[in-house]
């Protein structure tokens, strides 16, 4: 396991505040002789401190895939898998999957496909609950679209939650990528959608718990 380099400067600024907060109920203690408040405060402390490192964390995992695999670009909850039109890009019928990142979860984001990266467009927009119907369409997101050597493309969104207020991206127009190569970064809570052709068979169901690089979403035809 490693950390996410977006992590690098939240944690540094982390621990400057939490190590000063540390620093005065000890001090806090010295004077007041109140040992439960210095445990509590310091217990706090190191769970808060723990939990923000493991948000950060990059376990290490190998995604292995065959050429027309579609493979799973984030952590967390299946909640959504229906059909829908999607108005972005394609302007048509597609199949909708959509994976809650809870804060618990990793928040690294991973190619779903190999192929060329047709479209990226970033738009800012509000920070309604990653599970809100019209956050998906409402809310700060980041949609891209790759091209599979077979010519069928598949269109991947990264999504802000309530609690998310930025999202990192590291794909281009015209870049070429590989599935399970990472292409982003949400912090602190939110939402991936995959928006697949009507005829992708899937292998996940609503309530699947998912892993990036390890779990099959589906296969392209």
């Amino acid at each position: 396991m490693s950390i996410h380099r977006e992590g690098f400067l939240i944690i540094f600024i982390s621990a400057l505040i939490l190590g000063a907060i540390e620093t005065g109920s000890y001090f806090l203690y010295q004077y007041t002789g109140w040992l439960w408040l210095f445990v509590l405060l310091t217990t706090g402390v190191l769970v808060m401190f723990y939990l923000i490192v493991r948000f950060f964390r990059i376990p290490n995992r190998t995604c292995k895939y065959h050429k027309n695999d579609i493979m799973c670009p984030a952590d967390g909850e299946v909640v959504v898998i229906e059909e829908t039109e999607e108005n972005e890009y394609f302007k048509d019928k597609r199949i909708q999957i959509s994976i809650f990142m809870s804060p618990l979860n990793v928040h690294a984001n991973y190619n779903p496909i190999s192929g060329k990266i047709k479209y990226v467009k970033y738009h800012p927009g509000k920070f309604l609950v990653a599970w809100h119907p019209k956050s998906s369409t409402e809310n700060e997101r980041t949609t891209f679209v790759a091209e599979h050597e077979s010519g069928t493309e598949v269109l991947f969104r990264q999504i802000a939650g309530a609690v998310a207020r930025r999202i990192c991206y590291y794909l281009e127009e015209g870049q070429e990528v590989k599935t399970g190569e990472e292409y982003g970064f949400i912090k602190f809570g939110s939402r991936i959608d995959l928006f697949l052709p009507i005829d992708t068979k899937l292998d996940i169901q609503i309530g699947d718990k998912v892993k990036a690089k390890l779990t099959k979403i589906g296969e392209l035809n």
